[in-house]
């Protein structure tokens, strides 16, 4: 079984105490960090850059799991690695040549990552598990761009098929992940679980975060 591993996102947390937020996730045994890039192009909104990804990288000692929610990857992927991200996911759908932008992010000495939205079928990312160009499959269980939104039960199918295809691959799944969603995400085949809202607003992160991978340790590929 892969490791199972829970994942803050900071989007989540009090923008104006970044840092603190960062530190209260460590403390509730978080595994990495989860920063959100949303450049207002490839998504409405507009959120973090690498002075982010810095200030968190020198807050916590954990890893670093940016998501590039960009147009063009490529323009941009020397910045975040520089900063201290560990992992980069880029998106299926940008504008840019997948393979060689993955090449590229490991090529800085980073875990390369492929993202897709909610309707990209699985078979979109299949290029990329056959020929390991990725280290991470980042599903998206929300439509990207907001926080706060209802996990969409239909990617869960989208997961098994994934994790059928290549069971050495991470699956991270991100979007409405709470004490409901993780273990349906779990029993389809996912072992990455960005949680932002659900566990921000909890006032004990700890006890919450501990709930998350227990469920995801007891109903892992159960339905697969």
């Amino acid at each position: 079984m892969p490791d199972i591993q829970i994942m803050p996102s900071i989007l989540a947390a009090d923008f104006g105490h970044l840092a603190e937020g960062c530190r209260r996730a460590v403390v509730a045994g978080a595994d990495q960090i989860h920063v959100d890039v949303m450049d207002g192009v490839f998504v409405p909104n507009i959120s973090f850059g690498p002075d982010v990804v810095k200030m968190s990288a020198a807050s916590v000692k954990i890893p670093q799991n940016v998501h590039l929610m960009v147009a063009c990857p490529q323009d941009h992927i020397q910045a975040f690695a520089a900063a201290g991200s560990d992992t980069i996911l880029i998106h299926i759908e940008a504008k840019c040549d997948v393979p060689e932008t993955l090449a590229a992010i490991r090529a800085l000495g980073k875990r390369a990552g492929i993202t897709l939205n909610p309707e990209t079928p699985a078979q979109s990312v299949f290029e990329c598990l056959d020929h390991r160009w990725v280290d991470e499959v980042l599903v998206m269980s929300v439509h990207p761009g907001f926080g706060g939104q209802k996990y969409l039960a239909y990617v869960e199918e989208k997961i098994a098929a994934i994790r059928r295809r290549a069971e050495w691959v991470d699956i991270s799944i991100d979007g409405g992940i709470d004490n409901r969603t993780a273990g349906r995400a779990a029993a389809h085949g996912a072992n990455l679980f960005v949680a932002g809202s659900y566990l921000f607003r909890q006032d004990d992160m700890a006890a919450a975060l501990a709930d998350l991978r227990q469920q995801a340790e007891e109903n892992y590929c159960r339905h697969l």
